[in-house]
């Protein structure tokens, strides 16, 4: 179960880095998102919330990322900001109809180097 959730944590970031990047080509373009672009968010979305639960199941089954600092960062960078993140994004979506590519995009970018800070401290790296 280790395995998947450390080939399943390489995935994370780099969808968050497509959805981004993808954002800044739509907004600076002034387009339309492409037609794959919501249904990659609700993958990662998805992706990321069987990615917690592996997590959790990891937690409670004894097994620890060997970090070299707090091992509580891993779950906030890991789960818990990213969730947190696409909450306050989806609310402000909602809220603001036509900028939801901006919105989106910044919330990207945070889930992007979130995911990747919590890569690290699961590997290890710090």
């Amino acid at each position: 179960m280790t395995n998947l959730h450390t080939y399943v944590a390489f995935s994370i970031p780099a969808g968050f880095a497509v959805l981004m990047l993808t954002s800044i080509y739509s907004y600076v373009r002034n387009k339309e998102a492409p037609g794959f672009y919501w249904t990659l968010l609700g993958a990662l979305q998805a992706i990321l919330g069987v990615q917690f639960l592996i997590g959790v199941y990891l937690f409670l089954s004894g097994a620890r990322p060997q970090s070299n600092g707090p091992s509580w960062l891993h779950y906030v960078y890991g789960a818990g900001f990213p969730l947190f993140v696409l909450v306050i994004a989806h609310t402000q979506a909602r809220k603001r109809p036509g900028i939801e590519i901006m919105i989106f995009g910044i919330a990207a970018f945070l889930c992007t180097f979130s995911a990747l800070r919590a890569l690290q401290t699961g590997l290890g790296i710090d």
